[in-house]
């Protein structure tokens, strides 16, 4: 981590937000992130978000409802009901009632979309070679550990948050 600077007194002034650890890492993931919508536009024709959705898709062991997808994916179910459509018209995902839930559906690719994802993952893979390239192999185990960390942390913060309501 940076060294904050001082007070005048002596003691360590608070922290500006480009020092703060979730602020840092947002700017890192829109960076990663406007890079992959770059490539994933020009070379396959989708958004970043449509993206997210066919590799969410193509990764499940099983069809996926909206709800579902939208939690995965980190955006509202409105959001993501607007990629799913715009994916379905493009005949990439099919959708199907669900037979447990008369109202709601279920997602899964086409043949057109499970090519599609084939070619995407291979390109999200390079890009995550060639970024993880710059770290040693102590590096990356450290940075490894490091995220599940934080990532256990930031749950339990979140479980705390929760409980206080």
């Amino acid at each position: 981590m940076r060294p904050r600077s001082s007070t005048t007194s002596g003691a360590p002034a608070a922290p500006t937000i480009r020092e703060l650890l979730s602020y840092r890492l947002h700017v890192v993931a829109n960076l990663l992130s406007r890079g992959a919508e770059l490539r994933y536009r020009r070379e396959f024709g989708v958004s970043l978000w449509e993206w997210r959705s066919i590799a969410l898709l193509g990764g499940a062991r099983s069809p996926l409802s909206l709800n579902e997808l939208a939690r995965a994916a980190g955006i509202d179910k409105s959001q993501m009901s607007r990629v799913v459509a715009g994916l379905t018209r493009r005949k990439l995902v099919l959708r199907a009632a669900d037979a447990a839930d008369g109202r709601g559906v279920r997602l899964t690719l086409s043949a057109a979309g499970t090519r599609l994802y084939a070619g995407l993952i291979r390109a999200a893979a390079q890009r995550n070679d060639a970024f993880l390239d710059c770290l040693s192999a102590s590096e990356r185990a450290a940075f490894d550990g490091a995220l599940d960390k934080l990532a256990a942390r930031a749950k339990d913060f979140i479980g705390r948050e929760a409980a206080t309501r």
